[in-house]
């Protein structure tokens, strides 16, 4: 067996421009809304963002 080295793997960026392609549901606000919580209680800046833009995306400005 011989081993084929590097292996070729997908990067991050890659795999985000992948999923970006097509849309996908994102869940309830009152779900999201929980999971915001929970990045805050984790001290999770990143995920708080990401979670805070999926909540602007799934009110599409209904929050005012």
């Amino acid at each position: 067996m011989t081993a084929r080295w590097p292996i070729a793997r997908p990067t991050e960026s890659a795999a985000i421009r992948a999923a970006g392609r097509s849309a996908r549901p994102l869940p309830p606000v009152e779900a999201l809304f929980a999971h915001l919580v929970i990045t805050n209680a984790a001290r999770d800046r990143h995920g708080s963002n990401l979670i805070g833009h999926a909540i602007a995306r799934r009110c599409e400005g209904d929050l005012l």
